[in-house]
């Protein structure tokens, strides 16, 4: 895999005059308090992470129920509808997710680790369209090295966006685009890691509206760098742990 900036066209995933609830501008979610996510819970068997596995879980669901599934409203925006991919790339040593730093001059979940992916638009054929639509737009992912296995249930944010994660696996030749505006860096974490409830951290603070707001995190060490996966995208990944694990 490399990378590069050259520019893709500019997408609609951040409408330009969003605000941004002082809240979230404040809030450090590093220093949030956090209790162990393992709770007893099994990593997933490596047998159960090859390309061939996957397609079998998601041809023939089991019977399962989310973990999490809305955040706390926390903005006046209208409820809209996004994708994003769950890029599982298919390495020689072990999958891996495919995983982006959102710039920080966007509107919402700015520098934020996330998947590829926004708003689904009228033009779309549909939730998978979309997603693929956004993973060639945001990194230049191209259609041809993905597969679709299908999709998680949707996870609706704080910022009132309705997401379908659209989980595929990738073909290890690819080469990545960055687009600029919206990505500053894309890499790679291991599906088995991810998969591993002892590195999940369970994290609950008061919301505004008086209820708690709960979330997973995902710290992962990628040599000196600390990938601080939480929120939306730690919490599909949490629910895609127990999709495969039931």
């Amino acid at each position: 895999m490399t990378n590069s900036s050259a520019p893709l066209q500019a997408t609609s995933v951040e409408p330009v005059n969003a605000v941004v609830p002082p809240a979230l501008l404040q809030f450090d979610p590093r220093k949030a308090p956090f209790v162990a996510g393992a709770e007893g819970l099994p990593a997933v068997p490596p047998a159960q992470l090859t390309a061939q596995a996957l397609r079998a879980r998601f041809a023939t669901p089991p019977d399962w129920t989310p973990e999490l599934r809305h955040e706390p409203r926390m903005t006046d925006r209208i409820p809209a509808q996004a994708a994003v991919l769950v890029p599982i790339v298919q390495r020689p040593q072990g999958a891996a997710v495919l995983l982006t730093e959102r710039t920080s001059n966007l509107s919402t979940h700015s520098g934020q680790v996330a998947f590829p992916g926004g708003r689904v638009d009228p033009e779309d054929a549909n939730i998978a369209a979309a997603a693929l639509r956004e993973a060639w737009e945001e990194v230049g992912l191209s259609a041809q090295y993905i597969e679709v296995l299908g999709n998680l249930p949707t996870y609706t944010t704080v910022t009132s966006f309705i997401v379908t994660p659209v989980v595929a696996l990738v073909q290890p030749d690819f080469e990545l685009t960055i687009n600029p505006y919206e990505v500053a860096e894309a890499f790679e974490v291991p599906l088995a890691w991810l998969m591993d409830p002892a590195n999940h951290r369970h994290h609950t603070v008061p919301a505004p509206d008086g209820t708690r707001r709960q979330w997973y995190s995902m710290p992962y060490q990628d040599g000196a760098d600390e990938r601080f996966v939480w929120g939306a995208t730690a919490g599909m990944l949490r629910n895609l742990y127990r999709f495969l694990s039931a």
